[in-house]
């Protein structure tokens, strides 16, 4: 039994959830805003705050982990950058889900989801 289990499922196996949260993660911070499910907007929110606080205290360390988490080294480098400035008055609360109209094929739930 999953009790108090906080992570969704999605309907995946562990190894394509982590490969879909990571996808899902590296394309918000590249393009800033995605339209996906609102289950897999709400999963990749908590995913991307902990890449933006990471890159907030900017360390090598820190730098390490996204590296090991984002898939693009260049994309990176730039929030590691430009995060100072964005972010630096705020403590957390970095994205934001916004619902749209229900998917025409199967009546699912969207959002877009999109930095602040």
């Amino acid at each position: 039994m999953r009790h108090r289990c906080r992570v969704p499922q999605l309907g995946k196996p562990a190894d394509q959830r982590k490969a879909l949260l990571r996808a899902l993660a590296t394309e918000l911070i590249r393009h800033g805003r995605i339209t996906t499910t609102k289950v897999r907007a709400k999963a990749v929110r908590a995913e991307v705050e902990k890449m933006i606080t990471l890159a907030k205290n900017g360390s090598l360390a820190s730098r390490r982990q996204a590296l090991g988490y984002i898939y693009d080294k260049q994309l990176v480098h730039s929030l590691f950058e430009g995060v100072k400035d964005r972010y630096g008055d705020r403590n957390g609360g970095y994205t934001r889900v916004l619902r749209t109209v229900p998917r025409r094929g199967d009546n699912a739930e969207m959002a877009i989801i999109e930095l602040v």
